[in-house]
């Protein structure tokens, strides 16, 4: 009896995220057992995009320094992994270090630029959509990258590991990205849980506060720039080998920066959960409007291949999301728990 209660007390001792990251875990590990290649491919591309609005969360949502230029890091780890397999042939995993690295060095000199000019709130958006648009336009213009032609990922045939090409057995691209996500979740609840995490929503809240008790705000904000620009830049690294082609509008684009940027604030900013909330949503509903323009019931038929009509139906479901849910899915759903708790008391 008394191992029993140990072993209940230790449980309980266990914070909610960990166990949650735990079950998510063993979810994702079983998923593909059940899933056709379709399903495969588009969990691939969800997981990715949770991936993704996690990294962006670390910066944007704990932090609140709200990017609009994400792409700039993410097309950083792309470009850096292709570069290094393409004229030297160093395995993409050494390339993701590579271009995280290069990443945050960027994110730190972006910040310290930023934050010493005074750059906030909507001036801050902007400023890293234009650092976005400026490493477009230098990229179409570098030969190191093969300008704005690009570069093709050399296929390596079959299923090879070090390359990170699952030719055979696409599953495992799967199983990457879903380790990817693993990890970067947990990477996420520790710096949350930590002093570095509350110096984070100390700023968020109220930056001249945080200042009074002693946080050394401009610091802190650029560490968070890096951290989220070193993990963006991870997951341009693997989908550039899961797509075998970059160049500057794929890498740099400001699509990019949108889509990475768009599941968090659907699932909730500064929320564990949202990002993985809004990519389970939306990118599953993404694919649902493309698949509808393609093949538009009789009366529609007027719209069937129309350029432009899937991201415009899109586009009105998430501001349909946004107007019902302003605070997120994970926020409409602690709303949710709380009231009833309250009526249950």
């Amino acid at each position: 009896m008394s191992e029993q209660r140990t072993s209940e007390s230790v449980l309980q001792r266990i914070p909610l995220d960990f166990t949650i990251l735990a079950g998510v875990g063993v979810v994702l590990a079983i998923l593909p057992v059940f899933l056709s290649q379709f399903m495969m491919s588009l969990a691939i591309i969800t997981i990715y995009w949770a991936y993704l609005g996690n990294a962006w969360n670390v910066m944007g949502g704990y932090a609140g320094q709200f990017s609009f230029g994400h792409a700039a890091f993410y097309g950083i780890g792309a470009y850096t992994s292709s570069v290094l397999l393409v004229d030297h042939n160093i395995s993409p995993w050494i390339g993701m270090l590579v271009g995280a690295v290069l990443a945050a060095i960027a994110g730190l000199v972006m910040g310290f630029l930023f934050f010493q000019f005074g750059l906030k709130g909507h001036f801050f958006a902007l400023g890293t959509f234009a650092i976005a648009e400026m490493f477009r336009l230098v990229s179409s213009e570098l030969e190191v990258v093969n300008t704005s032609v690009g570069l093709h990922i050399p296929l390596a045939g079959g299923d090879d590991w070090t390359k990170i090409q699952f030719e055979d057995t696409p599953a495992f691209y799967y199983y990457v990205i879903a380790g990817l996500f693993i990890v970067g979740t947990l990477i996420t609840i520790l710096i949350v849980r930590s002093k570095l995490g509350y110096y984070f929503l100390a700023i968020r809240e109220d930056e001249d506060a945080a200042a009074a008790l002693g946080v050394n705000r401009t610091v802190y904000k650029i560490l968070a720039v890096s951290i989220s620009a070193a993990l963006t830049a991870i997951g341009g690294s693997f989908f550039i080998q899961y797509f075998l082609f970059v160049d500057p509008s794929l890498a740099f684009g400001v699509a990019i920066s949108i889509e990475i940027l768009l599941r968090p604030i659907v699932g909730g900013v500064g929320t564990i959960w949202g990002p993985l909330a809004g990519a389970l949503l939306l990118t599953p509903l993404e694919e649902l409007t493309r698949r509808f323009v393609r093949n538009p019931p009789g009366f529609l038929d007027f719209i069937q291949g129309s350029a432009g009509v899937d991201v415009m139906i899109f586009g009105v479901l998430i501001i349909v999301v946004v107007l019902f849910i302003p605070d997120g899915i994970v926020g409409a759903i602690q709303r949710g728990w709380h009231w009833m708790r309250q009526e249950a008391a």
